[in-house]
């Protein structure tokens, strides 16, 4: 049994019709932009008595309300398809957009790419976040074989073992609702969707962050090692350690944004490589910065300079102010920039083998906290970093350094106050 409105287009004015013990109302929203069929917004009321047809007339009210303010869905296509037009679009660095495609394909895709964008709601998020949660790969519960080759196959050799879950770790699962909301939020943009759920959605808390710099102690031992090792290496280690520069903007520093003069280093640019090539690009925080240097980072970084102009003639190879300051091909090649993955790598053996569990960016760490344990103020130390936000991030990152260096003004300060007798004394 179907019921259509008497006045009107009955296309425009909807219907109602029983399915089985309900009732459902179906107006017509226009054509889908996308796809060019025919879009409906559809409702289901349960029962069919004289009640739930008066309840059916005014959901059909309230669907063509929406209809005509225009606040329905103007596409049902699927979240795969947004993400794919949402990728083509988007401006994204290659090293971001090779990460997001992983966790698209590997955790979105599967789970959600077939479901219509405007049937997406903050519940089906949640769900979903909660799962990713508990396992990583969404299993059932019911215990199973990982199996490692698909077909037969022998599973001593491939070491196939019983599944084990692992859930996916909260910040991995905020990229995945950051990735998602994008999406949305493009949807929206382009009238394909009236809102965007994932901005109700709730998300893992952010874990606070818990840098863990060497000790000096620990460090005196990690740059003498590097100096035994190499003075090229040395200086490197040195650097980081004394300005707290990342990885990638050591690798891509170049002769021409260091001032001996002035004492003072440009960091302009990060360098990375990407499935084995390199590409220079803007800082995390696309913000140039200038880094004053010490005395003793000078002097190194001159005889650096000496040391490579030396090598050069030798090998007869061409040299100008913008080559880079620490060369790959083992500093033979003054065009090529050290590989960042190869200096995480040979920090990482170094220190390990002094029997220090550390790595590269816990330099930075370094260079923060002992700045700020020195009392020296908030916004310099962000500035020396590259922090955006005047600090706040700094403040986020490096609590607990910053209420000890708190704790030493307050000291500092009374111990220089005026003494007041008390009490008669």
């Amino acid at each position: 049994m179907a019921r259509t409105a008497a006045s009107g287009d009955s296309r425009k004015r909807g219907s109602i019709r029983a399915r089985g013990n309900s009732l459902q109302v179906r107006v017509y929203a226009g054509v889908d932009p996308v796809t060019g069929k025919p879009a409906y917004l559809t409702e289901t009321v349960r029962g069919t008595d004289k009640a739930a047809h008066r309840a059916a007339n005014k959901v059909m009210t309230k669907l063509q309300a929406q209809v005509d303010g225009q606040r329905s869905a103007s596409t049902s296509v699927s979240l795969s398809y947004a993400i794919d037009e949402w990728l083509r679009t988007a401006d994204i660095e290659s090293t971001t957009r090779h990460g997001y495609v992983g966790y698209i394909e590997r955790s979105i895709r599967p789970t959600l790419g077939d479901i219509p964008i405007n049937k997406l709601t903050a519940r089906m998020l949640e769900t979903f976040y909660g799962e990713l949660r508990r396992c990583r790969i969404r299993c059932s519960g019911r215990p199973f074989v990982e199996h490692n080759a698909e077909g037969e196959h022998d599973c001593g050799k491939l070491k196939c073992r019983p599944h084990k879950c692992k859930g996916m770790a909260p910040s991995s699962v905020r990229q995945i609702h950051s990735i998602i909301s994008g999406v949305l939020n493009a949807a929206v943009r382009w009238d394909w969707i009236t809102s965007n759920p994932a901005r109700i959605a709730q998300r893992p808390k952010q874990t606070p962050p818990q840098p863990d710099p060497p000790s000096p102690a620990e460090a005196a031992r990690l740059v003498e090692k590097a100096f035994a090792l190499d003075e090229d290496w040395g200086t490197l280690v040195w650097l980081v350690m004394t300005t707290g520069i990342r990885r990638g903007e050591v690798c891509a520093l170049r002769w021409s944004r260091v001032d001996f003069d002035e004492g003072i280093v440009e960091i302009r640019r990060s360098y990375t490589t990407l499935r084995g090539v390199g590409t220079e690009k803007d800082t995390k925080t696309h913000q140039m910065r200038r880094i004053a240097l010490d005395t003793e980072t000078t002097v190194l970084l001159r005889e650096h300079l000496a040391r490579c102009q030396q090598r050069y003639e030798a090998l007869g190879v061409q040299w100008n102010a913008d080559s880079y300051v620490f060369p790959g091909t083992r500093g033979n090649d003054p065009s090529v920039p050290y590989p960042p993955d190869a200096v995480s790598s040979r920090y990482k053996k170094m220190a390990k083998r002094l029997g220090i569990d550390t790595h590269i960016h816990a330099l930075r760490h370094y260079s923060a906290t002992e700045l700020l344990t020195a009392g020296i103020d908030l916004r310099t130390v962000a500035g020396r970093l590259g922090h955006g936000g005047g600090g706040a991030t700094t403040l986020r990152v490096y609590a607990a350094w910053v209420a000890a260096a708190d704790r030493k003004a307050a000291e500092i300060l009374g111990s220089r106050m005026p003494r007041v007798n008390r009490g008669g004394e």
